[in-house]
This record gives structure tokens, C-alpha cells and sequence, in this order.
């Protein structure tokens, strides 16, 4: 904006001429449209920046949410589950056997009891594993989000190319995780990067979906500023329970993010 602000009026002086009242009146306009616009465009920079930042960081912390909600669901689950599975059986396996009446309605009243229980528990769990803590399902990302998601970034300065190759039928839950993936990989590299070149590709290799993210490293004289650090372990939990594996590591002067994920609608 600014180049085409300074050229604009660079012509316009050259058509002019260097004399006459134009060649004292245009010099100052053509510095001051030029810091105008520098001025502006410093300021949308920012503006851009701070909204994608806060965007950002409501992702993390809805994200920390869901986590830790779905822990909580994988404790109830081990701890409790099991206890009222067992007490279950064990109670239905002396149905058949010889016992006073007395106990006979005992162990039936527990019998109804921990499978109520267990039902009820069943239900709590799928309360805890929803998106939303209101019981609403939050909007579900999909390979169609994939573009926004790339263009987001370009808000902090990062120089991001999407290639999607064809992938076919692609589950639900693995398009949840290759979007939560190049989320996640593109935010790091917003922090430890800078404002880099990064290359985002999906393709299948058989019955696996593969993302790459890779970028060119950090640009000269950029201070990284590190997060919780918990994201790439929550991505690698998520991505390990789809039957898939995640790795990053350092490549060429870079960073890059690779996720191989097991798509059962293949």
C-alpha cells in the first residue's frame, strides 16, 4: 500500500515537472501520503494480529477445557465404570445359585441398582465429552475449514501455502484432526518462527491421511515467544487414539509437524 501510495505521486511529480509552485507543494505531499499510509497500515497490522492472537487464544483455552473434561471422562471412566461393571456381573452370577429369600431380593435390588448406575454414568460421560459445557455442539471443523484456517495465519505474518492432494472419503474425526493439527503446527511456528514461510500439505498414503507442516525457521532478529507447551501433547493423545502417530522435529533450519492418522472411512 505504501510502495503504491510513493508511486503514485513519484509519477505525478515527473509528469509535472520539477518547476513551478508544484515542484515546492508536491515533495510534502508525497511524504506525508506516504508515512499516512505507513501509518495506517502499521496500525491494521496490529489490529489483525491482536485479532487473530485473541482468536487464538480462545481456541487454547476452550481447547484446555475439552481436555481436561475429557480426562475427567477417562478417570470415570477406569475407576468407576469398572467397579459398577463388576459389581454388576458378580451380582446376575448368583441368580441361579441356592440362597434365602432375603438375600436372593438384596442381590437383585443391587443388581438394578449398578446397572442404573451404570447407565446414568454413561450418560454423564457423554455430557463431559460434548464440545460445548452448555450440552451445545460447537461447530465440528472439516477439511472444508482448511483454507480459512491457512489464511488466519497470514494475519501474524506467516507466508502460508495450502496443497490438498485428492483424499476421498475422509471420517469425521480424522478431518477434526488434520484441522486441529495445521492449527496447531501453524501457531507454533507463529511463535517460534516468526513471520516465515510455511508449507501446508494433505494427502493419503493408503489408509493413513498425512499432514505436513513445515516451515523455513525463524527469520533474523525474532524472539520467540513459547506457549504452555501442552499443545503438541494434547494433538499427539488425540492423534494416537485415531491409531496414528505425530512427530516434530527440526528439518533444514526449520520446523516441521508430521501427522499420520488412521482413517477408517478408507
Amino acid at each position: 500500500m505504501v510502495a503504491v501510495v510513493i508511486s503514485v505521486l513519484t509519477m505525478a511529480m515527473c509528469t509535472v515537472g520539477a518547476q513551478g509552485p508544484l515542484a515546492v507543494v508536491l515533495p510534502p505531499l508525497i511524504v506525508g501520503g506516504a508515512v499516512t499510509a505507513a501509518v495506517w497500515a502499521v496500525r491494521r497490522s496490529r489490529a489483525d494480529r491482536a485479532a487473530y492472537e485473541s482468536r487464538l487464544t480462545a481456541w487454547a483455552a476452550s481447547e484446555a477445557v475439552l481436555a481436561e473434561r475429557l480426562r475427567i471422562a477417562r478417570d470415570l471412566h477406569d475407576i468407576v465404570s469398572h467397579g459398577l461393571g463388576l459389581i454388576t456381573v458378580r451380582a446376575a452370577a448368583t441368580r441361579h445359585l441356592p440362597k434365602p429369600a432375603e438375600v436372593a431380593v438384596a442381590l437383585t435390588d443391587i443388581e438394578d441398582a449398578s446397572r442404573h448406575a451404570t447407565a446414568e454414568l454413561r450418560r454423564m460421560l457423554t455430557v463431559l465429552r460434548e464440545p460445548s459445557a452448555a450440552g451445545r455442539r460447537a461447530p465440528v471443523d472439516s477439511l472444508e475449514d482448511l483454507p480459512g484456517i491457512v489464511h488466519g495465519a497470514s494475519l501474524v505474518g506467516l507466508r502460508a501455502r495450502l496443497t490438498v492432494a485428492p483424499l476421498g472419503a475422509v471420517s469425521q474425526g480424522v478431518q477434526v484432526a488434520v484441522c486441529k493439527t495445521v492449527r496447531e503446527a501453524l501457531s507454533n511456528a507463529a511463535r517460534y518462527a516468526g513471520p516465515t514461510d510455511v508449507g501446508v500439505r494433505v494427502d493419503r498414503d493408503g489408509t493413513y491421511v498425512v499432514v505436513t507442516v513445515a516451515d523455513t525457521g525463524p527469520v533474523d532478529g525474532w524472539r520467540a515467544s513459547p506457549g504452555a507447551g501442552h499443545g503438541l501433547a494434547g494433538l499427539r493423545e488425540r492423534i494416537g487414539s485415531l491409531g496414528g502417530t505425530l512427530s516434530a522435529e527440526p528439518v533444514d533450519g526449520g520446523f516441521r509437524v508430521t501427522a499420520r492418522i488412521r482413517d477408517e472411512a478408507a
